[in-house]
């Protein structure tokens, strides 16, 4: 029966169920509490215009009259975006080839860290190390800040002048300092703590790695050498080698897996998956098509030059390992056919704007050789790296550099000789040298006091005996990366 005091749609109104698109947000914000009295429905509605007025007080404090957009800001801004995602999609090529590499006990570890890490390295990289990089002078040559964060703001001379706006800039270096980072996990693979790891990988990309690329790329010491400025176009040294002799730092701090030493004899701890390495090793060579075109800054002519320097290289880098490795082992391995091709392209990443295109392909060519001797000597001097990543980046960086200053030339320039090679003289070297000195001493002593002091703070950097025979997914993951197969490879 109905009744004056209860209507029909009244009691219709109130079910939020039976309610209407238009009334049931009313309906839901009237069923929290304190939002059922007309003035705090009347301060919510404040909220839109609140947010409203702050975005345009945003816009107008930055602001100002800008030209129209050229083809020149468009062109640079858009091709160093794009060159930005090829970069960071090198982080799956490094966790593929690592993750296959190893064994398969151990890949959501290896998968975890190379995901996580690149999170940590950006934000780190965003709130100081880009500023440690590019910053004002602090200690002229030496040391570089500007505040915290950085300021996005676009000016008008910026886009009138072709340049690059300040967050497509970030982005493209935040994605060089996750590189560096991800070196350091193939050499401390299979036996390093995550939680220890991550935090050494927020201090390498904070400063260490910062402070070193201050040197030559914002203009630091390493320009002001003499008549010749040291060259790493793309950073076979700043990078490559800085993160290579922080892994390697952890890697003898670590010391070997267990098993890869029996009675003093080397023993081959092979990969689980070389179907994911070999894929990660192309990820990787597609990416560097960012990492060395892209460090050109510019759309311009000299783009596809170093496009096809790099290819050069690698392809003599895969040609270089894969024979000496048939050479010396009877068959090609395909571990070293990576690696080869890896070290190719870690060979010219100083040099692909400075190499001619044979002297390119000759460069990657003997870094595939250096790769394949690198690989056993340092299984032989008892230091374990799974992947062979101090070879790679760490080996293949310093030759990368140091190329440069045998058989290099401005080839953007003026087109003269720099190398001792070709009748440049023997300074462009001894500066190359120099560079490559500079950031293996920096890189060890301070990455040995930041793993000494977090391994004293966290009680050591290795996991137990019983976890790394277990396999770290276990231990530090509590899950598999194939639980329905069985586990006899491990």
């Amino acid at each position: 029966m109905t009744t004056a005091l209860h209507p029909p749609s009244r009691r219709r109104k109130a079910r939020l169920q039976e309610a209407s698109l238009i009334e049931g947000p009313m309906l839901l914000l009237q069923s929290i509490r304190g939002f059922k009295s007309n003035r705090a429905m009347l301060w919510l509605a404040c909220a839109p215009l609140a947010l409203f007025g702050l975005g345009v007080f945003n816009l107008s404090a930055h602001a100002q009259e800008l030209p129209e957009l050229n083809a020149a800001f468009l062109a640079n801004n858009l091709w160093l975006l794009v060159a930005t995602i090829l970069v960071i999609f090198m982080n799956a090529g490094f966790a593929m080839v690592e993750a296959g590499m190893c064994r398969q006990k151990n890949a959501v570890n290896i998968l975890a860290k190379n995901l996580f890490v690149f999170a940590l390295a950006v934000t780190a990289y965003w709130f100081i190390g880009y500023s440690l990089m590019y910053g004002d002078s602090v200690i002229d040559g030496w040391l570089y800040f500007k505040g915290l964060f950085f300021d996005p703001a676009v000016t008008a001379e910026t886009i009138s002048e072709g340049g690059l706006v300040p967050t497509v800039d970030f982005l493209f270096q935040a994605a060089f300092a996750g590189t560096a980072a991800t070196i350091v996990s193939g050499l401390v693979a299979e036996r390093v703590k995550f939680g220890e790891f991550v935090v050494f990988a927020l201090v390498l990309t904070a400063f260490i790695y910062p402070i070193a690329g201050s040197w030559e790329w914002n203009g630091g010491w390493l320009n002001n050498v003499g008549d010749k400025e040291f060259i790493d176009f793309a950073g076979s040294s700043i990078v490559h080698s800085v993160g290579a002799w922080a892994g390697l730092v952890g890697a003898m701090l670590l010391g070997p897996r267990i098993g890869k030493y029996v009675n003093g004899r080397t023993q081959a701890v092979p990969g689980h998956n070389m179907a994911i390495a070999t894929l990660g090793a192309l990820i990787l060579w597609i990416g560097w098509y960012g990492f060395n075109p892209g460090s050109q800054l510019a759309m311009d002519q000299w783009v596809p030059y170093v496009a096809v320097t790099t290819t050069l290289a690698a392809a003599g880098g895969a040609i270089g390992a894969t024979v000496i490795s048939t050479a010396t082992s009877g068959k090609p391995d395909l571990t070293m056919i990576i690696n080869g091709i890896l070290a190719g392209l870690v060979s010219i990443t100083a040099g692909c704007g400075n190499l001619t295109l044979v002297g390119s392909w000759v460069a990657g060519l003997i870094g595939g050789v250096i790769v394949v001797f690198s690989v056993a000597a340092l299984d032989s001097a008892g230091i374990d790296d799974p992947v062979g990543a101090f070879s790679v980046h760490g080996v293949c960086g310093v030759w990368g550099t140091l190329v440069v200053g045998l058989w290099g030339f401005d080839i953007q320039g003026d087109g003269s000789p720099l190398g001792l090679f070709v009748g440049g003289g023997i300074e462009q070297l001894g500066i190359q040298a120099l560079g490559c000195a500079a950031y293996a001493i920096w890189a060890l002593v301070t990455c040995w006091i930041a793993w000494s002091v977090i391994g004293a703070l966290f009680g050591g950097i290795r996991v137990t005996e019983e976890e790394e025979i277990n396999g770290l997914d276990i231990g530090e993951h509590g899950m598999e990366a194939y639980p329905d197969f069985a586990s006899a490879g491990n």
